[in-house]
């Protein structure tokens, strides 16, 4: 497996196409519809848990366009022309499906993701964590997915529940920073007496913010890669 580039993306309003609908299609889509990608799901028939999730944004009427623009299911069998205003795609269907979806996506030049199928992916869906304006994304390449749901459940637990305090404290002092100038490797010391002064007034200890991830080596990160 090659090195991956990890990657954010802004899907919001973007066409990502969808071939399969069955139950692990069904929780691509919900991935997808919560991020605000228009998705256009491909396939002959539809199973209880997708329609589930596309009740709210679909019509009933097969074959009817969505009132709403965010998503359409077309009821048919997938083919290579159903990418082409596509900017991501999405291969939920049977393993032979969806080497086909991959082929027709690697000659556009389109990054797919081809569940439980590594070999014919060029991108992943990793396990994420949301809280309070934070995103954190874990990848196993699609070789161990129960792994990557174990790690983003403690990931969870580790996460501090005050983190919307963080985030706030964290944005005034970049703009500080950016303002002063001040070096990349001042800024997480920085970082943590501020947070540290917002526990002051409280009962929390003062060294909050920095005994909360003490036991954490991994985040001793280089300096450069803060903020």
């Amino acid at each position: 497996m090659p090195e991956l580039l990890p990657l954010f993306l802004n899907v919001t309003g973007r066409q990502v196409v969808l071939v399969g609908g069955g139950r692990v299609a069904a929780a691509k889509l919900r991935q997808l519809l919560a991020v605000g990608a228009r998705v256009r799901v491909i396939a002959p028939e539809i199973s209880n848990d997708l329609e589930e999730v596309a009740r709210p944004f679909q019509g009933r009427d097969r074959g009817a366009e969505s009132p709403a623009p965010q998503l359409n299911l077309t009821y048919r069998p997938f083919a290579p022309s159903d990418l082409d205003d596509a900017w991501l795609v999405v291969a939920a269907a049977t393993p032979e499906a969806n080497r086909e979806v991959a082929h027709a996506a690697e000659q556009r030049r389109l990054f797919v993701n081809a569940v439980d199928d590594p070999a014919n992916a060029s991108a992943y869906l990793s396990g994420v964590v949301r809280r309070d304006g934070v995103t954190i994304a874990i990848s196993t390449s699609g070789d161990a997915p129960a792994l990557t749901a174990l790690l983003r459940e403690a990931i969870e637990r580790l996460l501090p529940h005050d983190l919307r305090i963080w985030m706030d404290a964290a944005r005034r002092q970049r703009i500080i920073w950016r303002r002063e100038r001040i070096p990349m490797d001042d800024r997480k010391p920085l970082l943590l007496d501020a947070l540290n002064d917002l526990y002051a007034p409280t009962a929390e200890p003062a060294a909050h913010a920095d005994n909360t991830f003490a036991h954490v080596p991994w985040l001793s990160a280089p300096e450069d890669s803060w903020l």
